[in-house]
């Protein structure tokens, strides 16, 4: 390995592990301003429109003379705005209303192993046997981390809006993964936020989506912020700086690479639960959450595998 790849490699993965860090920050500033008084939808809208006008020109930008790509990536467009940023936003801001925003953060965070499981039954083709063990760990990690072993010790609620949070995840990295449209990583992320921001300020509008703010000041780490304050970090550092960070360490690493970096956004949403909120996982909570990214990064290690042995059949 040459110095050149090697450095490329280093700022690579901490641009990943910023990308995730940041990340991570979003169910904390959520939860401040939900327990502030606002609604869950509220903190999605304001997160995603602040976040879409802070893009728009860097998109348009970028997107000089290649509108035409854009009709014709129409669909990819609209998945990802409206499953992997209204849909898991929203249902993440409604899963940190029951349960910690880490344990929301890991069930969410199951969304390659539905996607897997979806692919399953699409196409009809059994899995690599590591991949359905991965799979299997995953789902008893979400088992665990529930508390379903100990009796339901977690409100149900707050399961079932981050297995929703989840279905995003999943359909996030499957939009994500589609380049054939030719539209590069940050236009189509900004795209993207736009057709959220305004499908949420449609429904937002029509009542049909609660949407309640209020003037109360947010408390995190035990000091009292402004609500713009919060929004703005939540925009800022959690949606542009994070997306960003993870397009660059894309290009730097990959696209596979990246992913499995990516993995550490939980357990930054651990900790961050820990410094800025005090609260601490249980033990059982703890194995859960060991369980669930054991399995997942088997489900990545199963899927690498079967691909290396398909492009090597193929060049055989």
């Amino acid at each position: 390995m040459t110095s050149a790849v090697r450095q490329a490699t280093i700022s690579g993965f901490l641009l990943a592990v910023g990308s995730a860090a940041t990340f991570a920050l979003s169910g904390i500033f959520a939860s401040s301003l939900i327990s502030a008084g606002w609604s869950a939808g509220a903190a999605a809208t304001a997160r995603i429109c602040v976040a879409a006008l802070v893009l728009a020109a860097p998109t348009v930008l970028a997107l000089r003379g290649q509108w035409r790509q854009v009709l014709r990536a129409w669909q990819p467009i609209l998945m990802f705005g409206l499953l992997a940023v209204v849909a898991c936003q929203l249902a993440f801001f409604f899963a940190v209303q029951f349960i910690a925003p880490s344990l929301a953060l890991l069930i969410e965070f199951m969304g390659p192993v539905l996607l897997m499981l979806w692919l399953w039954a699409r196409s009809r083709v059994s899995p690599p046997p590591l991949t359905l063990v991965g799979a299997a760990v995953a789902v008893l990690g979400l088992v665990t981390i529930s508390g379903l072993a100990a009796g339901g010790a977690l409100h149900p609620l707050g399961i079932a809006f981050a297995l929703i949070a989840a279905v995003g995840n999943a359909a996030y990295y499957a939009a994500g993964a589609a380049s054939d449209h030719g539209i590069p990583p940050l236009p189509f992320v900004g795209l993207g936020l736009a057709v959220a921001a305004v499908s949420l300020g449609i429904v937002s509008a029509l009542g049909i989506l609660p949407f309640t703010v209020t003037s109360v000041h947010p408390v995190i780490a035990g000091h009292e912020l402004s609500p713009a304050l919060v929004v703005a970090g939540m925009a800022l550092i959690s949606t542009v700086l994070a997306y960003v960070l993870g397009v660059s360490a894309s290009r730097k690493l990959g696209a596979t690479v990246a992913s499995f970096t990516g993995y550490s956004e939980p357990l930054f949403g651990i900790v961050w639960t820990i410094v800025l909120l005090a609260i601490v996982p249980t033990g059982t909570q703890w194995l859960g959450a060991g369980l669930i990214l054991a399995g997942v990064v088997t489900v990545k290690v199963g899927e690498m595998r079967a691909a290396r042995r398909v492009a090597a059949r193929q060049l055989g």
